[in-house]
């Protein structure tokens, strides 16, 4: 018997001693990939990923002139008549305009600099809410529990996380710098100063 409790005592007879220290064999169940039960946690649908890549593609064109949404379905090998819904929405929230006509098509109301992919994702998809408790739209009634729940602290946290993430990137980075042309950030106080100073001297 071995001097320390719980030590192993000799081996068995026939047994070489280097199998007494052998790893055991993981099941094969515990090799596979971890099984995840839903879509996905905050997990953006097709009109914020689609709705993203046409403005990255409207982003490229800035400054060019208005672009047709077929030719930007060919290049993002998406359907024309979803990109349609999608710039519809874009537009409605300011950030892309239309031009009709034989050489019409969309652009950016600005430039891509002064697009916060937060202003996007909130266009395509709504309020950032990973929780119905935790939206940042004031529109959304708070849940009758909130007052005692002190899980919506989390979730509160989740979501000025993800806004966070996203109104600190605009288009441009996601458009390569020798594509695009920016404008400086007080673009819209100096275009009414000069304005302003237009009316003044006539």
């Amino acid at each position: 018997m071995s001097d320390f409790p719980g030590a192993a005592g000799p081996p068995a007879a026939g047994v070489p001693p280097g199998n007494l220290r052998r790893p055991r064999r993981t099941p094969a169940l515990t090799q596979q990939r971890a099984n995840y039960h839903g879509t996905g946690a905050l997990a953006f649908s097709t009109k914020g990923e689609y709705g993203v890549r046409l403005m990255v593609q409207l982003g490229r064109r800035y400054g060019l002139g208005p672009a047709s949404l077929s030719e930007i379905a060919a290049d993002e090998d998406l359907p024309r008549a979803y990109l349609e819904q999608l710039v519809t929405s874009l537009r409605d929230a300011g950030l892309v305009t239309s031009t009709r006509g034989a050489r019409g098509g969309y652009e950016l109301t600005m430039a891509p600099n002064l697009i916060r992919m937060g202003e996007v994702l909130r266009a395509l998809e709504g309020p950032i809410a990973p929780m119905i408790c935790a939206s940042d739209s004031p529109e959304h009634a708070a849940c009758a529990r909130s007052a005692r729940c002190t899980v919506n602290m989390l979730w509160v946290r989740v979501r000025d996380a993800i806004a966070g993430a996203l109104d600190s990137m605009t288009l441009a980075d996601l458009v390569p710098v020798h594509h695009i042309t920016l404008e400086p950030r007080n673009t819209a106080s100096s275009r009414a100063a000069a304005a302003a100073g237009e009316s003044a001297t006539a």
